[in-house]
């Protein structure tokens, strides 16, 4: 099952997409984290540590420059820019290339490509997304089985939220999945609710634990595993699990 998690940057989509890849993980799915911003932080929120993920960002940065080794295929991508996570998480970074090398699989692919088109061993694929809904614009139609559409109660997300929605739809994903992030209040509610009027919606509330992960850089599953946001979303990816045992 491949997964995409799209949202506006700053709702808490890099948040969403550690702590379900991690959940799927310890329910024994294999598990292959892809980040795929062009800001990369989904290696802190995984629990891979300052140090692996900007060693990873760099390795891909070099490529962009022409200064770094290429991975000779598609599989090569996970080894070479990939590392092994929390939780028996794959992390690769497989953020877009701007200069890439004609014909080179590994800096030509871009995310939405290996969305698409590339079969990664059957593993369940989480792909955290840039930040608002241009690669999911990008995406081939039945790219993905699942989007996770991650949203805050501002206008501004929810309209960002509103689009990625009906984006998916057209797109042919099977399955989609608003997270109402931040939740404070059931003003917050009325606002998610009608602007993703019939969608699904999983509600994580507010929590000072993932602020305090994010202000650290480390993984809210690590710091604060109890925490209520964290509970949340690890309930989603035990249904997750569910669902990926039904899907090729």
């Amino acid at each position: 099952m491949k997964i995409a998690v799209v949202g506006k940057g700053g709702s808490g989509k890099t948040t969403t997409a550690a702590v379900v890849a991690r959940g799927l993980a310890r329910r024994g799915v294999t598990v292959v984290a892809l980040d795929c911003d062009t800001n990369p932080n989904l290696g802190l929120s995984l629990g891979v540590g300052a140090e692996e993920t900007e060693r990873l960002v760099a390795m891909r940065q070099r490529l962009d420059e022409g200064d770094g080794e290429h991975a000779p295929g598609w599989d090569d991508l996970l080894e070479r820019f990939g590392s092994d996570g929390p939780d028996g998480v794959r992390f690769a970074v497989v953020s877009q290339i701007e200069n890439p090398e004609p014909g080179c699989p590994c800096c030509g692919l871009s995310p939405e490509q290996m969305l698409g088109h590339v079969e990664l061993g059957g593993a369940t694929v989480v792909a955290d997304l840039e930040a608002g809904i241009g690669t999911l614009t990008r995406l081939d139609d039945d790219s993905v089985e699942l989007a996770l559409v991650v949203v805050e109660p501002t206008p501004k997300s929810t309209e960002v939220a509103r689009r990625a929605v009906e984006l998916a739809r057209d797109k042919g994903v099977g399955h989609i999945v608003v997270i109402a992030n931040r939740v404070r209040s059931d003003e917050d509610r009325q606002l998610i609710a009608r602007a993703l009027d019939g969608a699904e919606v999983i509600e994580v509330p507010d929590d000072d634990a993932v602020v305090e992960a994010d202000r650290r850089g480390v993984a809210p599953l690590d710091l604060s595993p109890d925490a209520p946001a964290v509970a949340a979303l690890l309930a989603l990816a035990d249904d997750l699990a569910n669902r990926a045992a039904t899907v090729p």
